[in-house]
């Protein structure tokens, strides 16, 4: 057994591993946002679209510890080159943190080609928002939709320009629970992930549907969501034996690096010029719950969201 497993590893790897971004695309003049890029998948997204180029793409590192932001851009910086990489402050989990980000980027900053909603956090026991919204919900969901709300006028301007969207296969799990969206009646923290993780799927469907018509034919302008495959990264420290199994099974895993092809495919990949509204896994489409294509759910979570949020965004 043993020598069969070690005749086999390299084929095991390369199964977990999954499919690969294959797209040379530069990105020179362009202008990227990945937030929660110091570490894991967004860290290795980042690192890949830096040196996209001999003019290499500006790639803007948005996430809530500068510290840890500031030492993965310095080594980013000096691994491709790319002096552009640079670090701003946004903490999803406020909403004034999320305006202050999104006025300092558009004072500064001309255009805005590509936004990766990357950031995220998992099982996290029961919090809230700095306005009051379930953690879960509030980060991963309604943070990145407002910073998206914030952006959207500049990434049309930009045009044409991508928004990505890291969901997860957890999305299966989910379900929109209008009746206690923050979990105060009852709360599991592994459902409360797949429900925000569902919310992103359902995000990305309405978002298409709105931005598609005249100006998105155009322009290209397009937003898609993605699974990127069990990763070996921080998403799980909230968790003690999500923690140990991930270090007993790690081979078993995904590298931060093989995590982010699907980001990278869906931000760069010239064939999704014109693909809008799609959820891809492995670097090509994969297959939704019926719960995240279920139009008139993703319709209310929208109407709901700009309420909770207090935005109009028609």
């Amino acid at each position: 057994v043993p020598v069969l497993l070690f005749v086999a590893a390299p084929y095991i790897r390369r199964y977990v591993a999954g499919g690969r971004c294959k797209s040379t695309a530069r990105l020179e003049g362009k202008v990227v946002i990945i937030t929660g890029a110091n570490t894991g998948i967004g860290k290795a997204t980042a690192r890949d679209l830096a040196q996209r180029g001999k003019c290499s793409a500006r790639v803007i590192i948005a996430c809530r510890d500068i510290a840890k932001g500031e030492a993965a851009a310095s080594e980013i910086r000096a691994e491709t080159g790319n002096q552009q990489v640079i670090v701003k402050k946004l903490d999803l989990a406020d909403t004034k943190s999320i305006r202050e980000f999104a006025e300092k980027f558009l004072a500064e900053e001309k255009e805005l080609h590509v936004l990766i909603n990357n950031a995220g956090v998992m099982l996290c026991p029961y919090s809230k928002t700095a306005d009051g919204f379930e953690m879960h919900l509030g980060v991963n969901h309604l943070g990145h939709f407002l910073l998206t709300f914030l952006l959207l006028e500049c990434l049309k301007q930009s045009a044409p320009a991508r928004i990505v969207n890291v969901s997860s296969l957890a999305h299966h799990g989910g379900r929109i629970r209008f009746h206690d969206l923050h979990g105060e009646k009852s709360y599991n923290r592994g459902l409360a992930y797949c429900h925000s993780k569902l919310a992103n799927v359902l995000f990305t469907r309405e978002l298409a549907r709105r931005l598609q018509g005249k100006f998105q034919r155009q322009v290209g302008f397009t937003a898609n969501a993605l699974h990127p495959g069990s990763v070996s990264s921080e998403l799980v420290r909230h968790s003690f034996v999500m923690t140990w199994l991930w270090k007993v099974f790690s081979f078993f895993l995904k590298t931060p690096c093989e995590g982010a092809q699907t980001s990278i495919y869906c931000a760069v990949a010239e064939e999704l010029d014109s693909v809008t509204g799609q959820y891809f896994s492995d670097c090509q489409p994969a297959y939704v719950s019926p719960r995240g294509r279920d139009d008139e759910t993703a319709k209310k979570l929208w109407s709901v969201s700009c309420e909770l949020l207090g935005i109009q965004w028609d």
